[in-house]
């Protein structure tokens, strides 16, 4: 990546949180969010680490510091959870030390965003190990499979198989699922472990939870009725407890 001087570069406060261009379906808002949600749930005692939905992506690779690449979604290890104690309005690179997110996605839409050709150069680029995209409706009309991870590997992407896929460099899984709390029943994207196993909603688990602790009362509740019946067939026998 080209190193340009810091003085000669914008700050974040200088730069726009994205192009303002309005997304074309809720997917493109609602997925990665659920991603960073679940996160916020699997990484809770973490603080390296940060999830972008929907902002500019600033760097020094393309025509200008000036023009941000925008994912749907990104993730990016070893920063700061919360920059400078605060929030981002955008990932300038140059003041991330040049880290580049280890994840983008892309959810693709009626309006065509060239997840395939442009945003892929530059994501390569980048160095951007991972490059997810999601396109559950138009995947036949872009002759594409409707979900796609993509490794960079000696600078090149290659498209990876098997779902969820397993990413060691993040520790976590990517695939495709239906939440079962879900009444709409919408296909989502969710992270895995290494058993391939989805990681729960905090609504899921509380569930979880609850329904082993209603069956650890109805143990308990049974055992303390057999030792009440017991008790009692062995008064009626003249039989002394003690």
């Amino acid at each position: 990546m080209l190193q340009i001087d810091r003085q000669y570069l914008p700050t974040s406060d200088e730069l726009p949180d994205s192009d303002d261009t309005p997304v074309d379906n809720e997917d493109q808002n609602f997925l990665p969010n659920l991603l960073l949600f679940l996160l916020e749930y699997i990484w809770k005692n973490r603080d390296d680490w940060y999830f972008g939905v929907d902002m500019g992506i600033y760097h020094t690779t393309g025509v200008s510091p000036r023009v941000p690449v925008i994912p749907d979604g990104f993730l990016s290890l070893g920063v700061e959870r919360r920059k400078n104690g605060g929030s981002r309005s955008s990932y300038v690179m140059w003041e991330e030390e040049y880290t580049a997110p280890i994840l983008t996605l892309e959810v693709v839409s009626h309006t065509y965003g060239d997840e395939y050709g442009k945003k892929l150069e530059i994501y390569r680029q980048l160095g951007i190990k991972y490059y997810v995209i999601y396109n559950p409706q138009f995947w036949r009309r872009d002759g594409h499979l409707p979900f796609e991870v993509y490794k960079l590997v000696d600078d090149d992407y290659q498209l990876q198989i098997g779902e969820p896929l397993w990413m060691p460099e993040i520790s976590l899984g990517i695939g495709r699922c239906v939440l079962p709390s879900d009444r709409f029943g919408r296909e989502v994207l969710s992270w895995f472990d290494q058993k391939g196993d989805r990681y729960l909603t905090p609504e899921e688990q509380a569930e979880i939870e609850r329904q082993t602790a209603n069956t650890e009362r109805q143990r308990a509740d049974a055992a303390q009725k057999q030792v009440e019946l017991l008790t009692a067939k062995l008064r009626s026998l003249g039989i002394s407890e003690e």
